[in-house]
């Protein structure tokens, strides 16, 4: 994980808002003098979009999104199996900040805070790892 966007209330979809939560990632990177062309984005079926490809491509960020059967017949889009299957790894780490997240409902309801609670709990797991 290189960046985070900023909260959302959790009563929308993937896709809900999702180029301008991108466009503050990158923005971040770009603040970090991270380049993001050539990056992928590893997503579930929920970000199938013709969108969210689109603007993707815009940005030369390679989407690696795995197609949605709901959507009908499938355009014929890049998808790397074997790198979706290495998507498991982040929703591990995902899955370990959920034990912060008592802490951060509980405590927490400004934007800035619960960043700052989320980010405790990422400088936690990297220390464990060091």
């Amino acid at each position: 994980m290189i960046a985070m966007g900023s909260p959302k209330a959790g009563n929308h979809d993937d896709l809900y808002e999702i180029e301008e939560v991108l466009k503050e990632i990158l923005a971040l990177l770009e603040e970090a003098g991270i380049e993001h062309k050539g990056l992928f984005l590893n997503a579930d079926a929920g970000f199938d979009s013709k969108s969210l490809r689109d603007f993707l491509e815009s940005k030369e960020i390679i989407a690696n999104i795995k197609p949605n059967p709901r959507n009908g017949e499938q355009p014929d889009v890049y998808f790397d199996e074997e790198l979706y299957k290495n998507r498991f790894k982040i929703e591990q780490a995902n899955g370990r900040l959920d034990g912060y997240k008592g802490l951060i409902m509980r405590y927490e309801y400004l934007d800035v805070t619960w960043i700052g609670m989320l980010l405790l709990g990422f400088i936690s797991k990297f220390l464990k790892k060091v």
